[in-house]
C-alpha cells in the first residue's frame, strides 16, 4: 500500500500534452510525476518528468529551489503538479513542462518507476504503446551500485569545479527565457544580442519620443524581443552591442503583438530606465551567435507587403555597383546596392542593401562574388518591386558562409547541380498584375473544393488562399451596391429631411456628396466545384468593367442592356486572392469567402506556373 501511495499517475504526461495551457481555475486531475535527471539551471532546477510510460523535459518552480538545495526534494523524488504550462524550446522544437505550482509527495525513491516498459523521452507528444506482453504492474529498476547524489551535492561540486566567471553566473540565479512569463517576480537572464535596431523617433497623440529594440537569445536558442522607449532607449542604445552577452534584470513582459513580432515567442520584453544591464565576458559562452528562421525563396510571395520580417539564405549570384538614392520623405541621399541570391528551389531574388550595408558588406560581396559564397541575411522586408523583392532594414545583418546546416546543404547542392541549372526570378510574371494581389496569386494555390469541403476553415483566424476560377453566375435582381460617402466610403442613410446622414463623418450629406459602391456576390466555378465570393468595390469594378454608378444608370435606362453587361462578365477566367472566415447567421456558423485581390489571367505566366507544378511530379 505504501508503494501505491508513492507512485506516479499513469498517463499524466499525455494529459499535460493534451492540455498545454490550463487556466489557474481549471480542474486539473491529480498529476504525480517522478523527477529524473535533476540538475540546476540558474535559480531553478531542470529535470525529466516521468509518469512511468512517457518522459518530458521539465522545470521546477523557483520557490522549490530551497527544498532541493536542502535535500527535501531529490532526484527520483515525486511531486504533485497543481498548475503548469507547456512551452516550446525554439532551438530544438522540444516541448518543456513549466511547473508553476506543486507539492512534494516523496523526497526520493530507491529507483525509477517504470510502468510496463522503459519510458521514452517524448519530443512530439506521441504516446508509445507498451508491448502487449508487458505486465501491468509497477516495475522498478534495480538499484544502482553508485549512490545517487542529491541536487545539493551536485550544485556544490559544480560550484567547486567551475571557473570564477562561471561561478558568478550560477550565483546570479540566471533564468532561461523559456521560463519567463508576465506574472513572474524578479528574474535575471543571460542573453546575447543577436539583432539590434536603429534608434527611431515617433510622434503620436501622446507626444513625441524615441524607441529601439533588440532581439535576445539565451543558451537554449530561445529568443525574445526587448523594446526600450525614451529615457530607457537613450540609456541602453549605446550600451547594447550586437553579438555581445549581457545579464539583464528588472524588466517586464507582456503578450507579444503577433502582427509585429519578429521572433518565435509568446511574450515580448520592455526595459525601462530602472532596468539593469551588465555586459558579460563571452569567453566559452554557449549562447549562439544568431538564430535564423529561413524562408525558401519560392515561398516569399506570401510575405509581400506584410509586417513580418524574414530570414533568407542563398548562393550569391551577382552584385551591383553602389547607387545613390534620394529618399522621397526628406530628400536625403542614401546608398543602395542590389545583390541577387538563389537557393535550391531554383528561384532567385534581388536583395537591396541600404545605408552602411551597401558600402561595407556590399563592397565585400562584390570582391568575392566570383567564388559563389553562401550568404545568410536576417530581418528583411518583403516588397512587391519587380513582383517580389527584399530590402534590408535597420536591424538587418548579413553573414558570409555562416556556420549553419543550411549553408552546407546549399553549398553541396550548388557544387553538384545548382551551378549548371537555369534559375528563374521569384517575381517573374507578377510585375504586370495588380499591386495588391501580386504577392500571392501563385502561392498556396488551391481548388475551390479545398475551401468548400472544409467548413471549419477560418474559425480561429482568417485563412488565405489563391484560386483560379470563372465567374459563372451573377444574380441580376440582387442588391449590388450601397450609397457611400465620398469622404469616408461609409454607408449613408436617408435623414428626416432631404439630407443623408453619414455616421462615419458624423454629419449630414447631400446627394452630391455620396456615390454608389459595389458590394456584390459572384458565383465562381473551377474544375472541382463552385462557391459564392463576396466582392467589394475595387475588385467588382475590374470584373464588371464599370463603376457602380455607371451600372446603375444602365439598369435604370435599359434592363436588357444591364443584363447583357452582366453576361459579358461571365465565364471569364480570373485569379483571386481570397480570405476565408466564419460568420454567424441565425445562430448558425457559415463560411464566408471574401475577395481580397483580383487580376485577369495572364496565360503566359499561368503556363509557366503549370509547367513548374507538373515538373514537381
Amino acid at each position: 500500500m505504501e508503494m501505491e501511495k508513492k507512485s506516479v499517475t499513469p498517463d499524466a504526461i499525455s494529459f499535460v500534452l493534451a492540455n498545454p495551457s490550463p487556466d489557474a481555475s481549471s480542474e486539473i486531475p491529480p498529476l504525480i510525476l517522478q523527477i529524473v535527471d535533476l540538475k540546476p539551471a540558474g535559480a531553478r532546477f531542470r529535470f525529466t518528468a516521468s509518469d512511468g510510460k512517457m518522459k518530458l523535459m521539465a522545470m521546477l518552480p523557483s520557490n522549490m529551489a530551497t527544498d532541493v538545495t536542502l535535500g527535501k526534494l531529490q532526484n527520483l523524488g515525486l511531486i504533485l503538479v497543481l498548475h503548469y504550462n507547456i512551452n516550446i524550446v525554439p532551438k530544438t522544437q522540444e516541448k518543456c513542462l513549466i511547473v508553476l505550482k506543486c507539492d512534494i509527495v516523496a523526497p526520493v525513491l530507491e529507483s525509477e518507476i517504470v510502468l510496463g516498459e522503459q519510458p521514452k523521452v517524448q519530443e512530439t507528444g506521441i504516446v508509445l504503446k507498451p508491448k502487449q506482453d508487458a505486465g501491468a504492474g509497477i516495475v522498478l529498476k534495480p538499484k544502482q551500485e553508485m549512490v545517487a547524489k542529491s541536487a545539493a551535492q551536485i550544485v556544490h561540486e559544480q560550484h567547486q569545479n567551475t571557473a570564477p566567471s562561471q561561478r558568478t553566473s550560477m550565483t546570479r540565479r540566471v533564468h532561461p527565457l523559456v521560463s519567463l512569463n508576465p506574472y513572474q517576480g524578479s528574474w535575471t537572464i543571460k542573453v546575447r544580442v543577436t539583432s539590434k535596431g536603429n534608434l527611431r523617433t515617433y510622434k503620436n497623440a501622446r507626444g513625441e519620443g524615441c524607441v529601439f529594440n533588440v532581439e535576445l537569445t539565451d543558451e537554449d536558442g530561445t529568443q525574445i524581443q526587448a523594446t526600450m522607449f525614451n529615457e530607457a532607449a537613450k540609456k541602453f542604445y549605446s550600451m547594447f552591442e550586437l553579438g555581445k552577452v549581457y545579464y539583464i534584470s528588472k524588466g517586464s513582459l507582456r503578450v507579444a503583438n503577433k502582427q509585429f513580432k519578429t521572433v518565435q515567442n509568446d511574450y515580448e520584453m520592455t526595459l525601462n530606465e530602472n532596468s539593469e544591464v551588465e555586459e558579460v565576458s563571452e569567453e566559452g559562452s554557449p549562447i549562439p551567435k544568431a538564430v535564423y528562421n529561413f524562408v525558401k525563396i519560392d515561398e516569399l510571395g506570401t510575405y509581400v507587403n506584410r509586417p513580418e520580417l524574414v530570414d533568407v539564405i542563398g548562393v550569391l549570384q551577382s552584385v551591383s555597383q553602389s547607387m545613390s538614392i534620394r529618399r522621397k520623405a526628406n530628400n536625403e541621399i542614401i546608398p543602395k546596392r542590389d545583390i541577387t541570391i538563389a537557393d535550391d528551389s531554383m528561384k532567385t531574388v534581388v536583395v537591396s542593401l541600404w545605408n552602411d550595408l551597401a558600402n561595407t558588406m556590399g563592397q565585400e560581396l562584390l570582391d568575392i562574388v566570383d567564388s559563389s559564397p553562401i550568404v545568410a541575411i536576417k530581418s528583411l522586408k518583403v516588397g512587391d518591386f519587380q513582383g517580389v523583392s527584399l530590402s534590408t532594414v535597420g536591424k538587418s545583418t548579413v553573414v558570409v558562409n555562416p556556420d549553419v546546416p543550411e549553408a552546407e546543404k546549399l553549398r553541396s547542392w550548388f557544387a553538384s547541380e545548382g551551378k549548371s541549372k537555369q534559375m528563374t526570378s521569384i517575381g517573374a510574371g507578377l510585375t504586370n498584375l495588380s499591386k495588391s494581389g501580386a504577392k500571392s496569386f501563385y502561392s498556396d494555390r488551391v481548388n475551390l473544393v479545398h475551401i468548400t469541403s472544409n467548413p471549419s476553415l477560418g474559425e480561429e483566424k482568417p485563412e488565405f488562399f489563391s484560386i483560379k476560377a470563372y465567374i459563372s453566375f451573377i444574380k441580376p435582381d440582387s442588391t449590388m451596391w450601397y450609397q457611400a460617402c465620398k469622404a469616408c466610403n461609409k454607408k449613408v442613410t436617408a435623414g428626416i429631411t432631404s439630407d443623408y446622414r453619414c455616421d462615419g463623418c458624423n454629419m449630414n450629406k447631400n446627394e452630391d456628396e455620396f456615390s454608389l459602391r459595389y458590394i456584390v456576390a459572384f458565383k465562381v466555378s473551377d474544375a472541382s466545384g463552385e462557391a459564392w465570393l463576396s466582392t467589394f468595390n475595387e475588385q467588382a469594378e475590374k470584373i464588371l468593367g464599370c463603376s457602380a454608378d455607371e451600372l446603375n444608370q444602365i439598369k435604370q435606362q435599359d434592363q436588357k442592356e444591364f443584363e447583357l453587361k452582366l453576361k459579358q462578365a461571365m465565364w471569364v477566367p480570373h485569379l483571386f486572392r481570397v480570405g476565408v472566415t466564419q460568420n454567424e447567421y441565425n445562430n448558425e456558423k457559415r463560411q464566408r469567402i471574401t475577395v481580397r485581390a483580383e487580376a485577369p489571367l495572364d496565360f503566359a505566366t499561368e503556363s509557366k506556373y503549370l509547367l513548374e507544378e507538373i515538373a514537381k511530379f
